[in-house]
């Protein structure tokens, strides 16, 4: 296949996304060329965008984390694909584009039935739920999850995640609609931070028994508020600050209480690590997705030209699930 020798690719400048011609990249040895058929919308693109998340070295400064679409070039050691291959990708960045880069064993395939729309929304908030929550606090069957940000990207699939795996799950979220849209998914109880504290709402939920793992994108004033919600032997996985970074943090309830405190960023870990999730993503949860017991959740699909308005209705916070940028 012939390809064109430049793409269109969104750039930053002076924190605006403007779209550039440049150059179709070429695989390295363990990479694959993706001609990008859809790709989501995160908030890390709005942080890199503002100046507050930058790619790490190597990476394209093209925002963008997830993708679909067709394989059309691979490297000299990738065997297990091919092109012409369909695939959603895990990326370092460069999905606001007509063509990206992926490292093969960050590729995965098109779960059956599934649009290429619905495969761009899986690769981010899937990768990062299930390392924190099932590897990192190693939720198990019959023990409570508390979501903060039900309704969102993550949110919505944390809910979905932890259900197929048999846990019991709590979260808050900002509007009716939006805990509505939770419960229908599945979650067991919901939250309107907005209306009630969800402190004493949790130790109401859970007979002051507190929850096993929280999972936290907000973190400032939340994290003392966390710990007061959080059962003996809890862990608490923080990633993501949309509140700020730092906080107060009651040393004595965190022994008395035998708690894990931890967190994790996911953009600027190493392949091997990545490639790990990606193995136990296909054997566990693909599964699930090809049978449609979990699905990605769509707010919306805007064409590629419009990144700075997908970014603009992201920052608004008045979507439920995932902003998905079409090619």
């Amino acid at each position: 296949m012939k390809l064109p020798d430049t793409m269109q690719a969104f750039k930053i400048v002076n924190s605006h996304l403007k779209l550039t011609e440049c150059p179709i990249p070429t695989p390295a040895n363990h990479q694959v060329l993706i001609k990008i058929a859809a790709a989501g919308v995160n908030r890390p693109d709005i942080m890199q965008r503002k100046g507050l998340y930058p790619a790490p070295l190597g990476a394209s400064d093209t925002p963008g984390l997830e993708i679909s679409g067709t394989i059309v070039a691979t490297g000299a050691m990738v065997t297990h694909l091919k092109p012409s291959d369909t695939v959603c990708a895990l990326v370092t960045g460069g999905g606001y584009a007509e063509y990206c880069l992926a490292t093969a064993s960050h590729c995965l395939p098109i779960p059956k039935g599934l649009s290429f729309i619905q495969a761009a929304a899986l690769p981010e908030t899937f990768f990062t739920v299930w390392s924190n929550v099932f590897d990192r606090a190693k939720l198990l069957p019959h023990e409570t999850l508390l979501v903060h940000g039900g309704s969102s990207g993550i949110g919505t699939t944390a809910i979905q995640l932890a259900k197929a795996f048999d846990a019991k799950v709590i979260v808050t979220a900002g509007s009716d609609a939006k805990c509505n849209s939770c419960l229908e998914l599945g979650a067991d109880a919901v939250i309107n931070y907005k209306e009630q504290d969800f402190v004493k709402e949790i130790n109401r939920l859970t007979d002051t028994k507190g929850v096993d793992v929280i999972l936290d994108m907000i973190g400032g004033d939340y994290f003392p508020r966390n710990l007061q919600c959080m059962a003996f032997d809890a862990r608490l996985v923080q990633i993501a600050i949309q509140n700020g970074a730092k906080t107060e943090i009651n040393l004595l309830s965190l022994m008395i209480k035998r708690l894990t405190i931890t967190g994790s960023t996911l953009r600027a870990r190493d392949d091997d690590f990545k490639a790990d999730i990606a193995q136990k993503l296909h054997q566990k949860v693909w599964p699930l997705l090809a049978t449609g017991k979990i699905k990605p959740i769509i707010h919306v699909t805007f064409a590629l030209k419009d990144a700075g308005k997908a970014h603009e209705l992201m920052e608004t916070s008045q979507h439920i699930g995932k902003i998905i940028l079409e090619n």
